[in-house]
């Protein structure tokens, strides 16, 4: 990145960190964070779940809880759409 901006690695460095710093905050304030032609970060609330282990059918209550979704925007997914399928 700092090669990309022209500018010294502990310049970019700093911002980078005052970015996540920022953006977590905002994040535990459950604000939306969005980043024009990338996307939106949100904080959402899933619900409380009942899970079942395949193998031994034991059944588990998952407590609700707070997660980060992430949704792209419409350029992001243009370019992405362009991009070759990579099998693992």
């Amino acid at each position: 990145m700092a090669s990309k901006m022209n500018a010294p690695k502990s310049v970019v460095e700093n911002l980078l960190e005052t970015t996540i710093v920022t953006c977590t905050e905002l994040l535990v304030d459950e604000k939306t964070i969005g980043f024009q032609s990338f996307g939106n970060f949100e904080v959402r609330k899933k619900d409380e779940r009942l899970s079942v282990h395949p193998a031994t059918q034991i059944r588990t209550l998952i407590p609700p809880k707070l997660v980060v979704n992430f949704k792209q925007s419409n350029i992001l997914k243009e370019k992405l759409k362009d991009l070759p399928h990579h099998e693992q």
